[in-house]
Protein backbone atom coordinates (compact mmCIF):
# COMPACT_ATOMS: atom_id res chain seq x y z
CA UNK A 1 0.00 0.00 0.00
CA UNK A 2 2.87 2.50 0.77
CA UNK A 3 4.49 1.70 -2.67
CA UNK A 4 1.12 2.83 -4.32
CA UNK A 5 1.23 6.56 -3.25
CA UNK A 6 4.94 6.79 -3.82
CA UNK A 7 6.05 9.81 -5.34
CA UNK A 8 6.88 9.27 -8.96
CA UNK A 9 10.20 9.55 -10.36
CA UNK A 10 11.71 13.79 -10.55
CA UNK A 11 11.36 13.25 -14.70
CA UNK A 12 8.04 11.58 -14.43
CA UNK A 13 6.95 14.48 -11.85
CA UNK A 14 8.59 17.41 -14.57
CA UNK A 15 6.44 16.40 -17.60
CA UNK A 16 3.48 15.79 -15.75
CA UNK A 17 4.01 18.90 -13.50
CA UNK A 18 4.45 21.14 -17.15
CA UNK A 19 1.23 22.65 -18.80
CA UNK A 20 1.27 22.42 -22.63
CA UNK A 21 3.15 26.26 -23.06
CA UNK A 22 1.71 26.63 -27.04
CA UNK A 23 -1.57 26.33 -25.50
CA UNK A 24 -0.74 28.50 -22.80
CA UNK A 25 0.39 31.17 -25.31
CA UNK A 26 -2.81 30.31 -27.13
CA UNK A 27 -4.69 31.57 -24.14
CA UNK A 28 -2.86 34.46 -22.95
CA UNK A 29 -3.54 35.73 -26.77
CA UNK A 30 -7.10 35.01 -26.38
CA UNK A 31 -7.38 36.91 -23.04
CA UNK A 32 -5.67 39.64 -24.72
CA UNK A 33 -8.14 39.96 -27.87
CA UNK A 34 -10.92 40.15 -25.42
CA UNK A 35 -9.42 43.09 -23.67
CA UNK A 36 -8.67 45.07 -27.08
CA UNK A 37 -11.78 43.84 -28.63
CA UNK A 38 -13.75 45.37 -24.92
CA UNK A 39 -11.86 48.87 -26.02
CA UNK A 40 -13.15 48.68 -29.36
CA UNK A 41 -16.50 47.83 -28.53
CA UNK A 42 -16.07 51.20 -26.48
CA UNK A 43 -14.69 53.84 -29.47
CA UNK A 44 -15.84 51.90 -32.30
CA UNK A 45 -19.74 52.02 -33.19
CA UNK A 46 -19.77 50.34 -36.89
CA UNK A 47 -22.10 47.56 -36.56
CA UNK A 48 -21.99 44.23 -38.63
CA UNK A 49 -25.41 42.15 -38.76
CA UNK A 50 -27.12 44.18 -35.32
CA UNK A 51 -24.08 43.74 -33.47
CA UNK A 52 -20.60 45.54 -32.87
CA UNK A 53 -17.88 44.62 -35.13
CA UNK A 54 -16.00 43.72 -32.79
CA UNK A 55 -18.44 41.40 -30.84
CA UNK A 56 -17.72 38.17 -32.36
CA UNK A 57 -13.53 38.01 -32.09
CA UNK A 58 -14.43 39.09 -28.46
CA UNK A 59 -17.03 35.97 -27.63
CA UNK A 60 -14.54 33.75 -29.62
CA UNK A 61 -11.73 34.98 -27.91
CA UNK A 62 -13.36 34.68 -24.59
CA UNK A 63 -14.48 30.71 -25.55
CA UNK A 64 -10.72 29.83 -26.59
CA UNK A 65 -8.66 31.54 -23.42
CA UNK A 66 -11.32 29.17 -21.41
CA UNK A 67 -11.06 26.40 -23.50
CA UNK A 68 -6.85 26.36 -24.32
CA UNK A 69 -6.69 26.95 -20.65
CA UNK A 70 -7.91 23.95 -19.66
CA UNK A 71 -6.82 21.57 -22.37
CA UNK A 72 -2.74 23.10 -21.40
CA UNK A 73 -3.62 21.86 -17.46
CA UNK A 74 -5.30 18.73 -18.72
CA UNK A 75 -2.17 17.87 -20.94
CA UNK A 76 -0.15 17.75 -18.36
CA UNK A 77 -1.70 15.49 -16.36
CA UNK A 78 -1.71 12.75 -19.00
CA UNK A 79 1.23 9.57 -18.19
CA UNK A 80 0.61 7.89 -21.42
CA UNK A 81 0.55 9.25 -24.84
CA UNK A 82 2.11 12.60 -23.99
CA UNK A 83 4.13 13.02 -26.73
CA UNK A 84 1.28 12.56 -29.49
CA UNK A 85 -1.02 14.71 -26.96
CA UNK A 86 1.37 17.30 -26.52
CA UNK A 87 1.94 17.71 -30.71
CA UNK A 88 -1.76 17.77 -31.05
CA UNK A 89 -1.82 20.05 -28.32
CA UNK A 90 0.37 22.67 -30.73
CA UNK A 91 -1.86 21.47 -33.38
CA UNK A 92 -4.69 22.85 -31.52
CA UNK A 93 -3.30 26.03 -30.63
CA UNK A 94 -2.07 26.91 -33.57
CA UNK A 95 -5.21 26.64 -35.80
CA UNK A 96 -6.95 28.30 -32.76
CA UNK A 97 -5.02 31.26 -33.04
CA UNK A 98 -4.85 30.95 -37.20
CA UNK A 99 -8.74 31.10 -36.83
CA UNK A 100 -9.77 34.00 -34.61
CA UNK A 101 -6.74 36.04 -36.17
CA UNK A 102 -8.92 35.27 -39.39
CA UNK A 103 -11.95 36.30 -37.48
CA UNK A 104 -10.72 39.62 -36.00
CA UNK A 105 -8.85 40.76 -38.97
CA UNK A 106 -12.52 40.63 -40.70
CA UNK A 107 -13.79 41.97 -37.92
CA UNK A 108 -11.47 45.43 -38.41
CA UNK A 109 -12.68 45.59 -42.12
CA UNK A 110 -16.27 45.72 -40.99
CA UNK A 111 -16.93 42.31 -42.68
CA UNK A 112 -18.20 39.19 -42.64
CA UNK A 113 -15.63 36.26 -41.78
CA UNK A 114 -17.73 32.72 -41.34
CA UNK A 115 -20.30 32.25 -44.52
CA UNK A 116 -18.64 34.81 -46.43
CA UNK A 117 -19.26 33.87 -50.39
CA UNK A 118 -17.94 37.36 -51.76
CA UNK A 119 -15.09 35.88 -54.31
CA UNK A 120 -14.63 39.77 -55.43
CA UNK A 121 -12.59 40.26 -52.41
CA UNK A 122 -9.32 38.98 -52.09
CA UNK A 123 -8.62 39.41 -48.28
CA UNK A 124 -11.85 37.29 -48.14
CA UNK A 125 -10.76 34.87 -50.67
CA UNK A 126 -7.47 34.57 -48.96
CA UNK A 127 -8.56 33.90 -45.18
CA UNK A 128 -11.74 32.03 -46.10
CA UNK A 129 -9.77 28.64 -46.40
CA UNK A 130 -8.24 29.40 -42.75
CA UNK A 131 -11.99 30.04 -41.24
CA UNK A 132 -13.16 26.55 -43.11
CA UNK A 133 -10.47 24.19 -42.73
CA UNK A 134 -9.41 25.43 -39.31
CA UNK A 135 -12.46 24.23 -38.37
CA UNK A 136 -12.07 20.98 -39.66
CA UNK A 137 -8.13 20.82 -37.87
CA UNK A 138 -9.64 22.13 -34.24
CA UNK A 139 -12.16 19.08 -34.58
CA UNK A 140 -9.69 16.69 -35.32
CA UNK A 141 -7.24 17.58 -32.92
CA UNK A 142 -10.48 17.58 -30.19
CA UNK A 143 -10.57 13.93 -31.35
CA UNK A 144 -7.45 12.72 -30.75
CA UNK A 145 -6.87 14.10 -27.83
CA UNK A 146 -10.56 12.70 -26.04
CA UNK A 147 -9.24 9.68 -27.44
CA UNK A 148 -5.76 9.89 -25.84
CA UNK A 149 -7.54 10.91 -22.37
CA UNK A 150 -10.12 8.04 -22.46
CA UNK A 151 -7.08 5.52 -22.76
CA UNK A 152 -6.15 6.45 -19.27
CA UNK A 153 -6.95 7.96 -15.85
CA UNK A 154 -5.82 11.25 -15.20
CA UNK A 155 -6.83 11.66 -11.58
CA UNK A 156 -9.41 10.31 -9.08
CA UNK A 157 -12.59 8.86 -9.70
CA UNK A 158 -14.23 12.26 -9.47
CA UNK A 159 -12.19 14.00 -11.56
CA UNK A 160 -11.34 11.30 -14.43
CA UNK A 161 -14.84 11.52 -14.74
CA UNK A 162 -15.63 15.42 -14.90
CA UNK A 163 -12.84 15.38 -17.44
CA UNK A 164 -13.84 12.52 -19.69
CA UNK A 165 -17.48 13.55 -19.88
CA UNK A 166 -16.58 17.30 -20.05
CA UNK A 167 -14.47 16.27 -23.65
CA UNK A 168 -17.25 14.46 -24.91
CA UNK A 169 -19.49 17.22 -24.35
CA UNK A 170 -16.76 19.38 -25.65
CA UNK A 171 -16.24 17.67 -28.63
CA UNK A 172 -19.72 17.42 -29.80
CA UNK A 173 -19.86 21.00 -29.64
CA UNK A 174 -16.99 21.38 -31.92
CA UNK A 175 -18.86 18.81 -34.12
CA UNK A 176 -22.01 21.03 -34.42
CA UNK A 177 -20.33 24.26 -36.46
CA UNK A 178 -19.82 21.55 -39.26
CA UNK A 179 -23.49 19.94 -38.71
CA UNK A 180 -23.99 23.69 -39.89
CA UNK A 181 -21.86 24.11 -42.78
CA UNK A 182 -22.85 21.18 -44.89
CA UNK A 183 -26.28 20.67 -43.73
CA UNK A 184 -28.01 24.00 -43.95
CA UNK A 185 -28.01 26.29 -46.93
CA UNK A 186 -29.30 29.67 -46.93
CA UNK A 187 -28.10 31.94 -49.49
CA UNK A 188 -28.72 35.38 -49.60
CA UNK A 189 -27.03 39.22 -49.26
CA UNK A 190 -26.04 40.93 -46.02
CA UNK A 191 -24.89 44.97 -45.78
CA UNK A 192 -21.71 44.45 -44.19
CA UNK A 193 -20.51 47.72 -41.73
CA UNK A 194 -19.16 49.91 -44.74
CA UNK A 195 -22.20 49.43 -46.20
CA UNK A 196 -21.25 46.52 -49.28
CA UNK A 197 -23.69 43.98 -50.46
CA UNK A 198 -22.04 40.43 -49.23
CA UNK A 199 -23.09 37.54 -50.77
CA UNK A 200 -23.35 34.25 -47.91
CA UNK A 201 -24.10 31.16 -48.28
CA UNK A 202 -25.25 29.98 -44.46
CA UNK A 203 -26.56 31.88 -41.16
CA UNK A 204 -26.37 30.96 -37.66
CA UNK A 205 -30.02 30.67 -37.24
CA UNK A 206 -32.91 28.31 -38.28
CA UNK A 207 -35.85 30.17 -39.53
CA UNK A 208 -34.17 33.04 -39.60
CA UNK A 209 -31.11 32.51 -40.83
CA UNK A 210 -29.23 36.21 -39.57
CA UNK A 211 -31.62 35.96 -36.27
CA UNK A 212 -32.61 38.80 -34.60
CA UNK A 213 -30.43 38.31 -31.44
CA UNK A 214 -30.10 38.70 -27.68
CA UNK A 215 -28.07 41.15 -26.00
CA UNK A 216 -24.68 40.16 -25.64
CA UNK A 217 -24.70 36.59 -27.27
CA UNK A 218 -26.73 37.67 -30.80
CA UNK A 219 -28.30 34.24 -30.28
CA UNK A 220 -31.97 34.44 -32.15
CA UNK A 221 -34.82 35.29 -30.66
CA UNK A 222 -36.57 35.38 -33.95
CA UNK A 223 -35.65 31.61 -34.53
CA UNK A 224 -33.46 28.37 -33.98
CA UNK A 225 -29.84 28.98 -33.53
CA UNK A 226 -27.11 26.41 -33.38
CA UNK A 227 -24.86 28.43 -31.31
CA UNK A 228 -26.79 27.58 -28.23
CA UNK A 229 -25.91 23.76 -27.97
CA UNK A 230 -22.42 24.70 -29.28
CA UNK A 231 -21.71 27.47 -26.69
CA UNK A 232 -23.08 25.06 -23.73
CA UNK A 233 -21.25 21.77 -24.86
CA UNK A 234 -18.39 23.36 -25.46
CA UNK A 235 -18.26 24.72 -21.92
CA UNK A 236 -18.98 21.49 -20.16
CA UNK A 237 -16.01 20.62 -18.98
CA UNK A 238 -15.46 23.59 -17.22
CA UNK A 239 -19.16 23.46 -15.63
CA UNK A 240 -17.91 19.71 -14.69
CA UNK A 241 -14.39 20.64 -13.32
CA UNK A 242 -15.75 23.65 -11.03
CA UNK A 243 -18.37 21.22 -9.86
CA UNK A 244 -15.52 18.52 -8.97
CA UNK A 245 -13.66 21.06 -6.92
CA UNK A 246 -16.78 22.74 -4.85
CA UNK A 247 -17.26 19.08 -4.31
CA UNK A 248 -13.75 18.16 -2.71
CA UNK A 249 -13.45 21.22 -0.80
CA UNK A 250 -16.94 20.18 0.85
CA UNK A 251 -16.27 17.03 1.58
CA UNK A 252 -13.98 19.08 4.63
CA UNK A 253 -17.11 19.05 6.28
CA UNK A 254 -19.48 16.70 4.90
CA UNK A 255 -18.24 13.24 5.90
CA UNK A 256 -20.39 11.69 3.63
CA UNK A 257 -18.85 13.25 0.67
CA UNK A 258 -15.50 12.19 1.67
CA UNK A 259 -15.48 8.81 -0.39
CA UNK A 260 -14.59 10.08 -4.11
CA UNK A 261 -16.97 7.32 -5.47
CA UNK A 262 -19.51 9.42 -3.82
CA UNK A 263 -18.39 12.62 -5.58
CA UNK A 264 -17.86 10.61 -8.89
CA UNK A 265 -21.37 9.57 -8.81
CA UNK A 266 -22.54 13.24 -8.19
CA UNK A 267 -20.57 14.47 -10.76
CA UNK A 268 -21.94 11.78 -13.22
CA UNK A 269 -24.80 12.98 -12.57
CA UNK A 270 -24.14 16.27 -13.64
CA UNK A 271 -22.54 14.76 -16.45
CA UNK A 272 -26.06 13.19 -17.45
CA UNK A 273 -27.94 15.86 -16.91
CA UNK A 274 -25.84 18.60 -18.55
CA UNK A 275 -25.92 16.20 -21.66
CA UNK A 276 -29.79 16.25 -21.52
CA UNK A 277 -30.04 19.88 -21.39
CA UNK A 278 -27.45 20.31 -24.78
CA UNK A 279 -29.80 17.65 -26.38
CA UNK A 280 -32.94 19.67 -25.63
CA UNK A 281 -31.11 23.01 -26.59
CA UNK A 282 -29.88 21.33 -29.48
CA UNK A 283 -33.28 19.72 -30.58
CA UNK A 284 -34.82 23.09 -30.27
CA UNK A 285 -32.52 24.66 -32.32
CA UNK A 286 -33.22 22.21 -35.06
CA UNK A 287 -36.87 23.01 -35.06
CA UNK A 288 -36.57 26.32 -35.78
CA UNK A 289 -37.57 27.73 -32.11
CA UNK A 290 -35.61 30.26 -29.95
CA UNK A 291 -34.06 29.50 -26.65
CA UNK A 292 -36.15 32.21 -24.91
CA UNK A 293 -39.29 31.03 -27.00
CA UNK A 294 -39.43 27.46 -25.54
CA UNK A 295 -43.39 25.54 -27.06
CA UNK A 296 -44.68 23.04 -24.72
CA UNK A 297 -42.68 19.90 -25.84
CA UNK A 298 -39.72 21.50 -25.16
CA UNK A 299 -40.45 22.50 -21.81
CA UNK A 300 -41.50 18.80 -21.38
CA UNK A 301 -37.87 17.63 -22.31
CA UNK A 302 -36.32 20.48 -20.00
CA UNK A 303 -38.90 19.34 -17.05
CA UNK A 304 -37.62 15.60 -17.81
CA UNK A 305 -33.91 16.46 -17.67
CA UNK A 306 -34.47 17.91 -14.87
CA UNK A 307 -36.50 15.63 -12.69
CA UNK A 308 -33.64 12.74 -13.78
CA UNK A 309 -30.76 14.55 -13.05
CA UNK A 310 -32.76 15.52 -9.84
CA UNK A 311 -33.76 12.26 -9.38
CA UNK A 312 -30.09 10.69 -9.74
CA UNK A 313 -28.46 13.16 -7.51
CA UNK A 314 -31.33 12.79 -4.59
CA UNK A 315 -30.48 9.25 -4.55
CA UNK A 316 -26.68 9.23 -4.77
CA UNK A 317 -26.97 11.82 -1.62
CA UNK A 318 -29.39 9.99 0.26
CA UNK A 319 -27.26 6.65 0.12
CA UNK A 320 -24.17 7.84 0.92
CA UNK A 321 -25.21 10.07 4.10
CA UNK A 322 -27.01 6.29 5.23
CA UNK A 323 -23.78 4.97 4.49
CA UNK A 324 -21.51 7.53 6.25
CA UNK A 325 -24.04 7.18 9.56
CA UNK A 326 -23.78 3.35 9.58
CA UNK A 327 -20.24 3.80 9.58
CA UNK A 328 -19.88 6.67 12.47
CA UNK A 329 -21.97 3.94 14.09
CA UNK A 330 -20.29 0.86 13.69
CA UNK A 331 -16.61 2.45 13.84
CA UNK A 332 -14.81 3.03 17.18
CA UNK A 333 -14.80 6.50 18.44
CA UNK A 334 -12.02 8.84 17.12
CA UNK A 335 -11.30 6.29 14.74
CA UNK A 336 -13.32 6.92 11.52
CA UNK A 337 -11.27 8.43 8.58
CA UNK A 338 -12.03 9.84 5.89
CA UNK A 339 -11.58 6.80 3.30
CA UNK A 340 -9.79 8.85 0.33
CA UNK A 341 -8.33 11.99 1.74
CA UNK A 342 -5.04 11.75 0.54
CA UNK A 343 -7.24 11.43 -3.14
CA UNK A 344 -8.71 14.92 -2.35
CA UNK A 345 -5.90 16.61 -3.09
CA UNK A 346 -4.91 15.25 -6.11
CA UNK A 347 -6.94 18.45 -7.95
CA UNK A 348 -4.63 20.78 -6.43
CA UNK A 349 -1.27 19.06 -7.87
Amino acid sequence: MTASIKPAPAARRSARGTWHRPLLICAALMAVLVALCGVGMAVDDRTLLGESVWAKPMKFGFAFALYTGTLAWLLARLDRGRRLARWVGTVFAVATTAEVAAITVQAARGTISHFNADQSDPITLALVPILTLGVMVIVIAQLVVAIIVLMQRTGGRDLNRAIRAGLGLATVGMLIPVYWMVTGIHERTVTDANGNEIPMYQGHGIGDPDGHGMPLTNWSVTGGDFRVPHFFALHGIQVLLVLTVVLVALSARHAWLRDERVRARLVGSAALGYSGLVAVVTWQAGRGQSLIHPDAATLAAFAAVLLVGAATTVRVVVTARRAAAAAAVAAPAGLVEPESAAQNKCIAK
